[in-house]
This record gives C-alpha cells, sequence and structure tokens, in this order.
C-alpha cells in the first residue's frame, strides 16, 4: 500500500521539475543573451517532456487511485491528492509530442516578440503567434467536460471557473467603468491634476522600491528584484521568489507601483508553507487569488491615502522637486484616471476596459478561430469602442502584453478577476484589523501581511477559490464592493 510519504517523494520530483523549468525562464527574460533563445527552447522542450513524463506515468495513477481510499489523511494530503488528481486527469489526455512542441515554440516566440515590440512591428510575431495559436486549439480539443475549448484553458488559470460567469461579470462591469471613467474626466477637478512628469534618477527610483518592498515584508533572504521588458514574478519555492520591474526616467510610477504590484505576488509565495513544499497543495489557489494579492499592495494600499500619508514626505527627500505639491493634488496624480494605451500602468478605472477587450479576442482566437492577421485591427477597434483611444503602434497595442507568446492564453480574465477578490477581501481586512488605515498611515504594513499570511498563503490549495473567499468574507464573490471601491475612492478625489 503506497504511504503519504511515498506520495510526496514523487511529487516533489514534479515539483522540482516545474522550478527549474521556472528558472529557465526567468533566466530567459531577465539575464539570457538574445542568442541563447534557440538552445534555451531545446532545453525548455526537454525538461517540459520529463514534467510531462512524471506526470502520467501509470505509478502515479496508481498512488492517487490507492490514496483516494484512505480515509485517515490530513487535511494537506487528502488537497493534494485532489489537486493532483485534477492536473493528471488533464495531462493524460495530452500528447508528450505536443507538450515538448509547445515549450520549445513559446519559448522561441517569447523571443520574436521581444524582437517584434522593439520593432513596434506585428508582422515579425504574427507567424510565431498562429504556431502558438494552433498548439493551445490542439492542446484543448483533448480536454473533455467543459463548455468550450477556451473554458478548458482558463481552468488551467481560474480553477472551476466558467467562461459563463466570467462573460457575465465582465458584462455587468463595463459599462459601470466606462461610465465612472466618464465622470472622472469631467470633473472639475480633472483638469488641475498636476503632472508628475520630470526627471527620476534610476538608481533612486531603485533604492526607494527597496525600501518599501522592505517595509511591506518581503524577505530578500529569499528573493530579489531585477529588470525586464515586462514586470513579473516567479516563485520557484517559498525561499527563491524572484520580482522585476522596468524603469522610466521621466516617471518614478510604473517602476515603484510595479514593484508594489509584482510584491503583493511575491509576500504569497514567500508565505506558502515550507514545511509543505513538495505537495501539490503547497501553492497558491488560482491566479485570480493571487492577482489579488498584486492588485491589493499596489492599489488598495500603495495608492491610498494612509500609504501617502506616510511615504509623501520620503518621496520628497528622493526626489526635491516633488516639494511643490500638497498631498490632495499628488494623489489624484498618483490615481490619474485616463483612457490610455498600457494596461500595466492603466488606472484602476481603466484597467478592466483593458482586460475584457483581451478576454474577448482570445475567446475567440481559440473558440471561433479567429484569424492571426484580423488581432491589430479588432484590437484597435476595441480600444476605439471601449476606452476611446486607438494606440499609435504595434509597440503600445497589440504587443504590450507577453502573455500570447508564451501560450499563456486564458489568463487575462484572472486579472480583473483578482480585482473583484481584493477588494472583498481588503474590506473584511479592514473590519477585522479595525484601525488598518492608521496602521498604514504609521508605516506599519506587517499586520496586514499576517493577516494575509493567516487567511490565504499558509494554506495554499487546501481551499477552492470560491470555497476560500466565503470563508474569509462569509460570502460568494461579488463585483458590488469592487464597484463600491471604486465609487468611494474616486468620488472623495475627483468630488463627484
Amino acid at each position: 500500500m503506497v504511504t503519504p510519504i511515498q506520495f510526496r517523494q514523487r511529487t516533489a520530483e514534479i515539483i522540482d521539475l516545474k522550478s527549474i523549468l521556472s528558472t529557465l525562464s526567468w533566466d530567459q527574460e531577465t539575464m539570457m543573451p538574445p542568442r541563447g533563445s534557440e538552445i534555451r527552447a531545446r532545453q525548455c522542450g526537454l525538461l517540459s517532456s520529463l514534467y510531462h513524463r512524471k506526470l502520467v506515468s501509470p505509478e502515479i495513477g496508481e498512488m492517487l487511485d490507492e490514496l483516494e481510499q484512505q480515509p485517515d489523511l490530513d487535511e494537506w494530503y487528502k488537497a493534494s491528492v485532489r489537486e493532483l488528481r485534477r492536473e493528471y486527469e488533464k495531462a493524460v489526455r495530452v500528447p508528450e509530442k505536443l507538450v515538448r512542441e509547445l515549450a520549445e515554440t513559446t519559448s522561441l516566440a517569447y523571443q520574436h516578440w521581444v524582437d517584434a515590440r522593439r520593432m513596434s512591428d506585428f508582422r515579425h510575431f504574427a507567424p510565431w503567434l498562429k504556431k502558438v495559436l494552433d498548439l493551445k486549439r490542439e492542446q484543448a480539443s483533448y480536454f473533455e467536460g467543459f463548455f468550450s475549448p477556451y473554458e478548458a484553458l482558463l481552468d488551467d488559470f481560474e480553477p472551476g471557473m466558467k467562461v459563463e460567469e466570467v462573460a457575465a461579470v465582465f458584462e455587468r462591469l463595463r459599462p459601470r467603468l466606462a461610465e465612472l471613467l466618464q465622470k472622472v474626466v469631467d470633473s472639475p477637478l480633472y483638469q488641475s491634476v498636476p503632472s508628475l512628469e520630470d526627471h527620476y534618477d534610476l538608481a533612486s527610483q531603485e533604492a526607494l522600491g527597496r525600501e518599501v518592498l522592505t517595509a511591506i515584508g518581503f524577505n530578500w533572504e529569499a528573493g530579489r528584484l531585477d529588470r525586464s521588458p515586462h514586470p513579473f514574478c516567479t516563485g520557484l519555492n517559498p525561499n527563491d521568489v524572484r520580482i522585476t520591474t522596468r524603469f522610466y526616467e521621466n516617471d518614478f510610477r510604473p517602476s515603484l507601483f510595479g514593484i508594489l504590484h509584482e510584491g503583493g505576488h511575491a509576500l504569497y509565495e514567500q508565505g506558502l508553507s515550507v514545511e509543505h513544499y513538495g505537495l501539490p497543495a503547497c501553492e497558491a489557489i488560482s491566479l485570480g487569488i493571487h492577482e489579488s494579492q498584486s492588485r491589493l499592495w499596489e492599489n488598495l494600499v500603495g495608492r491610498s491615502r494612509p500609504f501617502w500619508r506616510h511615504w509623501f514626505s520620503r518621496l520628497k527627500e528622493v526626489y526635491p522637486s516633488l516639494r511643490r505639491l500638497e498631498l490632495d493634488p499628488f494623489l489624484r496624480a498618483v490615481n490619474f484616471v485616463e483612457a490610455s494605451p498600457i494596461r500595466v500602468e492603466a488606472d484602476e478605472v481603466s484597467y478592466g476596459l483593458h482586460i475584457i477587450l483581451r478576454f474577448e479576442l482570445e475567446k475567440r482566437m481559440i473558440d471561433d478561430g479567429l484569424e492571426v492577421e484580423a488581432l491589430p485591427d479588432l484590437w484597435n477597434q476595441g480600444m476605439q469602442e471601449y476606452l476611446g483611444i486607438r494606440p499609435a503602434n504595434d509597440a503600445e497595442g497589440i504587443l504590450q502584453d507577453t502573455h500570447w507568446s508564451q501560450g499563456l492564453i486564458g489568463y487575462f480574465p484572472t486579472y480583473l478577476l483578482g480585482n473583484l477578490y481584493a477588494a472583498q477581501i481588503f474590506e473584511k481586512a479592514q473590519s477585522d484589523l479595525g484601525n488598518l488605515d492608521e496602521l498604514i498611515a504609521r508605516g506599519k504594513f506587517l499586520p496586514l501581511r499576517d493577516w494575509l499570511s493567516e487567511q490565504i498563503f499558509s494554506k495554499g490549495r487546501t481551499r477552492s477559490a470560491t470555497a476560500l473567499i466565503e470563508e474569509i468574507t462569509g460570502s460568494p464573490l461579488d463585483a458590488q464592493h469592487f464597484i463600491d471601491y471604486l465609487h468611494k475612492k474616486f468620488g472623495d478625489l475627483y468630488g463627484i
């Protein structure tokens, strides 16, 4: 009879392989020279094949069959058996050849995306995106029990979430976000928002970002900060979590809020149980819950009045040109609402409209066979319809995100779901901690970090996202919390 210890030995091997793959991916996006891409693609393909082979081996299936009949497993092993069964049942349907080809193709496609973005020429990337899409469509075709092929891909990132549920929530949100965006832009205070563009030394930006990361509880002995074309967080294990950001000399906001955003992801990864590492349940619940943490720290904390009551004087020390500003105008500047082309730098009001556009396009790509060549025009038309603007070029339009080059189709909806989760979770944190605003204003961020660790991080995947939200807040996910939060915050800021 298989024992829990034997099960953990096998799952730890699989998880270690996934961690090695993540290390190669992190290196490709941060340190690897461009000419390394072809051999790196082969390495990723080989390791992906080995990972898949171990995951779908008959021994794993037999272990799951036996352990599912054992009534005395503890919470972590029960959850691990459940989570591995879910992953196994999907993986066993996919040929190893496809797994390897997808890994190699996305590794090469990423480098072509980098080049195309630099040249602002979608035509350079289009053939590679077509290859990725063909492989993702084939992958989705092997899965059963889903409403559509796209739903099968969404399930990889937000387990159990239905496409119809996402579409219904987004359809409800879209007009409300557009309406609030217009109200802010039409408000009397909008025209007086000061510009923060100036010269900001890059070394000073990084030093301040590190200072903020330390304050919110980032463990530097278990993490690092680097630069990349597109900010991201990679959790190799709870003791090795790596984040990146990007810097602009004329604006400190992208780097600082990018660091807070990725720092929120990192706190989650560092807060996972070291004791249970090697078990499938010792991972984040879903990307929606993961995104709730990045958006919570970036926006609900980092762009809040209490946060800047603490950090505003320090910011002025680092950047003396900002000494001319009072707090209220500054808050409107760091919460400036506008229809801008770039998703990662969008404000809280317009951000959701960026996600809804991507969700609709990638759903059509997978379910309806939308041709790659049509994407730039459809992207620009969608930006015009939803935000009233058209990107100036491919780099700030269709090429701005790395996700499709890496085969991460079905990922985008989790960003907006994360905003919804964040608002509901933060509301509960305020209730439980009582004086959270005052704690933040005094620079005491660890009580919130510790509350999140207790409520979310330490539980790994022992709950589903749906069960976790109900357990924490006492009710299912409800977009109204997010809508109310936006109206209160931007109503106060802009007098509407």
